[in-house]
Order: C-alpha cells, then structure tokens, then sequence
C-alpha cells in the first residue's frame, strides 16, 4: 500500500471537503424546477375491491400518467402497463352496505365483481355515476339528470325519475265561435271529434306507463336523491343570475393576437337563487320545502348595527340559502339535509321526514362567518354529515370553539359530543358496521396530522398513527391494511403501509426524491410559540443559519390563503419557498414563517381573528414575529424583510404601507391590493360586501395606504393570473405613480397565472426577490 505525503494528503482531504460543501450548494434555477428536482411523489389511490391491492398513480418517469399497484405484504410496487388500466379498479368501485355486491367502472363500462366477473353495462352506454349500490344488489346509476334502476331481481332495466326542461303544458278547454258553429251545424264534424276521443282512451289504456314528468321551469338540477323503496326523492333546484364577469388579457398565445379571457365575478355579485322539493313518486305528489320555521333565518346579521345607528332590525322573508344532500337513511323514512345561508352567518342540520316536515337538528350561528374543518367556509361545499344508523345522526361543529364531532339521536331529540379538546377533527368518516369513526386530527400537536378511530358507544379513541408529520389513509375495505401517504418537514411525500391496530409501524413503499434533492441536508426548522400583543400565543418555523455564518439580518415569509396553515411538521405546500429559505438561511438569513391570525389548525377565534379587517391582527402577529427576532435572537431592526405570495402578498403590501420603516423592503407577489376586486365566495365570508360593509373593505385595502410607502416594494404578478388579477397592481402602481413614489418595482409574467408553472419564471422571480435581500438587508448604512 502506497502512502500520500502528509502535505499532499491534507491537501487532497482539504479539496474533498471543499468539493462536498459545493455539491450541497443550493442553486435557484435547480429548485425553482419544483418536483422536477425534488422528484415526483405519488398520489393518493384507491383500495382494489378485494382489500389485496392498492392502485396509485406515481408518475416518475416521462409518461402523462404512470399508474402502480401495491400488493398487500409485497416490497414494492410494480407499474401495471396501460394496456392494463381496463381491467383495474383506478376509477374507484362502490359495493352495497353488506358488501355483498361490488359494482366497478372502467372506462364506460360497468362489471359486478361480486362471484364471477359480469359485464353489466355495453361499452357504448355511459353512465356517469353509480348513484349507490343497494343491499338487495339492485344498482342506480345516473345518466343526464336522471336515476335508472337495474333491478337485479326481476332483470330488468327501468328509469326512476324524467326531469323535463320547460313548463308542465296545459289544454285549453275554450272555444271561440267558428270551431262552435261547425261544432252546432255538422254532424260529420261531431262523429271526427268522437273518434278522436275513444282513440285517445284506447291509447292511454294500452300505452307503455311513463315515468311522472317533473317539469324544471327553467331552474337547474342541481342533485337528485331517492330513497331505498324508490318511493320518494328529494332534489334541489338553481337559478343562476347573469352576474358581470371579468376578464383578463392573454398576449403570448397561438393566435398572436391579444385576447380577452372571461374570469369570476367580483364580490358583492348576486347569490343564486335555490328551491327544494319533495316528490312522492308512488302518486306524483310534490311539495316545496319551506325554510320560515328555522331559527335564525330571518336575523340580519350583527355588523349591519354600525350603519344603523346600534339597531338590527328582522328581515321581512327568509334569508337567502342552499341546501346540500346527506342522503336518505337507510329505511327511506328521513332525508338528512344541511342548509347554509348566503350571508355566512348560519348553518342548519335538518332532518326532512317522509311527509315533508323540515325539523331543525343543529343550528349553528357566527356573527363572522361559518367555517372550519368539516363544515367549510364555501357555501356551495357542503360540511361533514350522515348516517349512523336509522335514528342517529352525525355532523361537525365549532360550538367548543374547535371542530368536533357530534352526533343527534333523532327519537329522543338528543345531542351527544363524540370528541371534545383544543384539537381540530379534519376528517371523520364511518368504519364498515359503522360502531367507529376513522379519524384525522391534529390531536397530538396543532402542526399534525394524526390519524385515530373512535369507539362511538365508549367514545374511547385509539391512536393509530400519530407520530410528527401529516397521514392520509386509505383504509383497505376489509379493513385490515392501511396505506398511508406521509411526510415530515424535510422529507416530502411517500407511500407507505401499515397495518390497522393501535400505533401502526409504517413500511416504506415509495421512494420518490432524487439524488440532487437528497445530496443536500435540509433544515427540519424549529416551530416555536410566539406571544401576540393581545397574549395569544402563534406557532412560527424558524430557519436559522449556522452560527459562523449568521449576517444579522431576516426575512420573514408570509404563506398565502389565509386560512391554510405552514408552521406543521409535514412537507409543506410551498416546497419552493421552503428550498428557497433554506437557501436565504446558507447565505446567513435567519428566516421566520408565521402562522398569522386566520390560519388553520388553531380553532375558531383564531380561524375568525380577520373578520372585518384582513391587515389586523394578521398583519400584528408579523410585527410581534419582528420583534421576537429582534427580542430573542440578535437581528439588527434596520435589517429585516418581509415577502409572501397571494394572501401573503398582501400582508407585505399592508406592512410596508401601514407600518413604514418597521421592513426595510418587500416582496409581494401575485398580491390583493383592493378587496373590493376580489371574488365573491372568498371575500364576503371576511369582508361582508363593499356596498353593504365599505368600512371593512377600506380598512382592509393596500390601496388606500399607498402614500405610506417609504421603503423598497418589489411587485410580482402572472399577467394572465384569472384568480388575483394583473388589475390589482395595475391599479396600485398608478397610485404610485400620482403619487411620485420612486422605490417600487413591479414584474408581470406574459404567460402566468396565479400559480406559476414554468420554471424559468419561477427563477427569474425568485432571483429579483434574493437580488432585493441581499442589496438592501446586506448593504452598510
């Protein structure tokens, strides 16, 4: 064995540790390439029918889509070939309560699995939903605004409902003078008409008995459910009103051409209007479901008192609604209904009986807006809800001030709370026999995930998965097997599979990141509390340099949404900002990532915090942010930044215009400069609308503090973004510019929308946004 010379060996020790610190060098252009560069990871599947496989889709090679079925006990995955996918379950399957009969669709087929495989559906029939699937074997399927049974008892194939478009016709039983005359002076006109007659009852006698028409009158079928004996349905018509919508400018495009694109509303827009019916389909009896009876439904809401002089008088009819379908239960006699009101503030849980009696289970009432985990801010989404079983409901609610679940017993008219803690319950869903809840929560810490099951009659929870990061489960329809899609901050989505029992052991079934992503150690970044001025505490991730390496300045990044949550311990969203302040904290950045006021995961005080000024409390929890880094780890107050995207946008706007001097500069991108331009659903749960609340909308708007500005704003924004519009900083630069502000920029991006998808403009956007930190947090005053 040859030995290297002391000098030549230090010297060749000392190239090697510096060729390994440059390999782990994080370059912009290579992490702005996103997944291409982190790696594809896979997605979410389903279950096969028969609990031995998972299929997936994973596409880490060059093909559109790559799907790959696991195999309960195997080591890894194997690609199923397309001329496969046909004969596999990718498009889900949908069994009956007993699990007796399995139904699958492949492509536009329909095939029983349960015995031997039938095909039961020809290939050119296209049913587009399997509406369920009954204990008896019998199939609905939906095609057009129709159910159809097949009825596998009696072979046969027949429609349940006919929706007809247009009004129900009617006869006219008047006669003017001449058909009188000929009537009164011809016999042979007499003997036609009584021909005429015994044909049409001939006819009737011996026609084909038709489904009763259900006439729409112009309205849209929004859904349609029927019960198990077929006897009744429910169904809930729309009008939609012609509300102005606008548009943006498309310049880089095939037709060379400039091009106007049509996009949402703004808010304040016309709600649409919505009718529920009830028909009996035994005798064609149809009764309209009325709202009068619920509590609340005529109270204007609170903040209409500051334009009335402290009052609040009633409303003369019934709030605006839409309703939204938890099914029949399973013996037909009651229908499980939720109701939302288009001013934000109510939501009621109903049971609609089989006589068309609307009895009011739950009313929840905010004087902000409703929302929450398993409830939804959005009116047209409908919260968690269903059946346990012929007496007893379930739905979520935020009357402890967290999401939790409950369940009501309707024959003794009794509530009963299923779970209850400072914890939110995000997803809820019924085990096979129905006696358990699988659970997802952030039980465990607010920035989990964990996934749990509650014993419904003990309310004893079991924790299956519950170590830091985030779960999604998919549990096999035997339920026995788990497959669970993970991650934790510094590691980003896999597979993995587990068995169902109390404190499951994952086992890795993907790998998905590359070499270049795994050659450097990424930061897994602290999250610490932050007291708030008004002594609420807030969860931050720090990222922060080594020691040797610190500058003395920070950035603070503000995650977009709103109401979306960043401070957790699983593979975040915003996966290039992520690399990004890992990169800022190598160059000596200490970089803060606040979940502000309004975020998830924190209950509804917080989730409300915002309610009529978005840039309040928000926007404090940056500045208190501000001051902890000042406080508590060194920073130098003159060098601190602050950026952030869509929501976050608008929070550096409203920090570097209502708080000038407090950041030396920002960056703002794809930003809200005015709410008033903003869409409907979104704004009006927070702001109320500009013509019936204009204080909120001022108070709230960058627009009116642009002469504020001191320090030095960066603007980025998609020209052809349709969600947060080019207008918004068109609109704030001329405010600059009438002003005279000098230290401003602004950036569009020909051929982006709101979220940007090519990597060159990721890049250049994210090299002006180091460019500005570096010149103005770096530079000697």
């Amino acid at each position: 064995m040859k030995f290297l010379p002391l000098k030549l060996k230090v010297s060749f020790l000392f190239s090697c540790f510096i060729f390994t610190c440059l390999s782990q060098d994080l370059q912009l252009s290579e992490i702005m390439k996103g997944d291409e560069f982190i790696g594809e990871q896979p997605q979410s599947g389903v279950w096969n029918h028969d609990s031995k496989s998972f299929i997936f889709e994973w596409n880490n090679t060059e093909d559109y889509k790559t799907y790959y079925s696991f195999q309960v006990g195997a080591s890894k995955p194997t690609q199923i070939e397309q001329e496969a996918l046909s004969q596999t379950d990718v498009n889900g399957f949908y069994s009956s309560p007993n699990q007796e009969t399995i139904i699958t669709k492949r492509g536009s087929s329909l095939f029983e699995l349960s015995g031997n495989e039938t095909e039961l559906i020809f290939r050119n029939f296209r049913p587009y939903n399997v509406h369920s699937v009954q204990n008896n074997g019998d199939i609905l399927i939906m095609m057009g605004d129709n159910l159809f049974l097949i009825d596998k008892a009696n072979r046969s194939f027949c429609q349940l409902t006919q929706f007809v478009e247009g009004s129900e016709p009617t006869e006219s039983n008047s006669e003017n003078y001449l058909e009188h005359q000929q009537r009164e002076l011809f016999q042979i006109v007499k003997k036609r008409e009584l021909n005429r007659n015994e044909r049409k009852l001939f006819n009737k006698a011996t026609a084909f008995k038709e489904v009763e028409k259900i006439y729409l009158n112009g309205w849209n079928l929004d859904w349609v459910e029927i019960n198990s004996d077929y006897s009744k349905v429910v169904y809930e018509l729309t009008k939609y009103p012609k509300n102005e919508n606008t548009y943006y400018p498309s310049y880089i495009n095939d037709k060379g051409q400039t091009e106007a694109k049509s996009a949402r509303p703004k808010v304040g827009s016309e709600d649409p209007e919505h009718l529920l019916y009830l028909v009996d389909l035994t005798n064609g009896d149809k009764k309209l479901i009325e709202t009068k009876n619920l509590n609340g439904v005529y109270l204007k809401p609170e903040f209409l008192a500051k334009y009335n002089e402290g009052k609040i008088s009633a409303y003369d009819d019934p709030k605006k609604v839409i309703y939204h379908s938890h099914g029949f239960s399973d013996n037909g006699n009651s229908f499980l209904l939720e109701i939302k009101s288009y001013d934000n503030k109510d939501r009621w849980i109903c049971n609609l009986t089989s006589t068309g009696e609307l009895i009011e289970i739950d009313h929840q009432h905010d004087q902000a807006w409703i929302g929450g985990p398993g409830i939804s801010g959005w009116n047209m989404v409908p919260g968690n809800a269903g059946w346990i079983n012929n007496e007893t409901v379930f739905f979520q609610s935020e009357e402890s001030g967290f999401s939790h679940l409950y369940s009501f017993d309707l024959k003794t008219a009794t509530r009963d709370q299923l779970t209850s803690g400072k914890y939110e319950v995000y997803e809820a869903f019924l085990n096979k026999d129905k006696s358990k809840f699988f659970i997802s929560a952030n039980k465990s810490h607010p920035g989990n995930r964990d996934f749990l099951m509650l014993d419904i009659k003990t309310k004893q929870l079991t924790n299956i998965l519950t170590s830091d990061g985030n779960h999604t489960v998919s549990v096999s329809p035997d339920e026995k097997n788990l497959i669970v899609r993970y991650s934790t901050k510094n590691k980003p989505w896999e597979l993995y599979s587990a068995k169902l029992e109390p404190n499951a052991k994952l086992k890795q079934i993907t790998k998905s990141t590359t070499k270049e992503f795994n050659d450097y150690k990424w930061r897994s970044p602290e999250i610490i509390t932050i007291q708030a001025t008004d002594n609420t505490n807030v969860n931050a991730r720090i990222y922060e340099p080594k020691e040797d390496n610190k500058n003395g300045a920070a950035v603070i990044f503000v995650h977009g949404a709103g109401y979306l949550q960043n401070a957790h311990n699983w593979w975040s969203g915003y996966h290039r900002e992520f690399m990004f302040n890992n990169l800022l904290a190598d160059k000596g950045f200490t970089v803060l990532d606040i979940d502000y006021r309004a975020s998830k995961g924190y209950g509804r005080d917080f989730r409300t915090g915002i309610y009529r000024y978005m840039g309040g409390k928000d926007l404090s929890d940056q500045m208190d942010g501000r001051q902890y880094l000042i406080n508590k780890l060194n920073i130098d107050p003159e060098r601190i930044g602050i950026y952030g995207g869509s929501y976050g946008g608008f929070i550096t706007l409203m920090a570097l215009l209502t708080e000038p001097g407090k950041f030396k500069c920002g960056a703002a991108l794809r930003s809200v400069t005015d709410w008033a331009h903003y869409n409907h659903q979104y704004t009006s749960n927070i702001l109320n609308t500009p013509n019936e609340d204009p204080e909120a909308f001022r108070q709230s708007s960058p627009i009116y503090y642009a002469e504020n500005l001191e320090d030095h704003l960066l603007m980025l924004h998609g020209i052809e973004d349709d969600n947060v519009q080019y207008q918004d900083v068109v609109r704030l630069s001329q405010r600059f510019i009438e002003l005279g502000k000098t230290n401003w920029e602004l950036m569009g991006y020909p051929i982006e929308k709101h979220g940007f998808k090519e990597a060159s403009s990721w890049t250049d956007e994210y090299r002006r946004i180091l460019e500005l930190f570096e010149t103005e947090l770096l530079k000697k005053n």
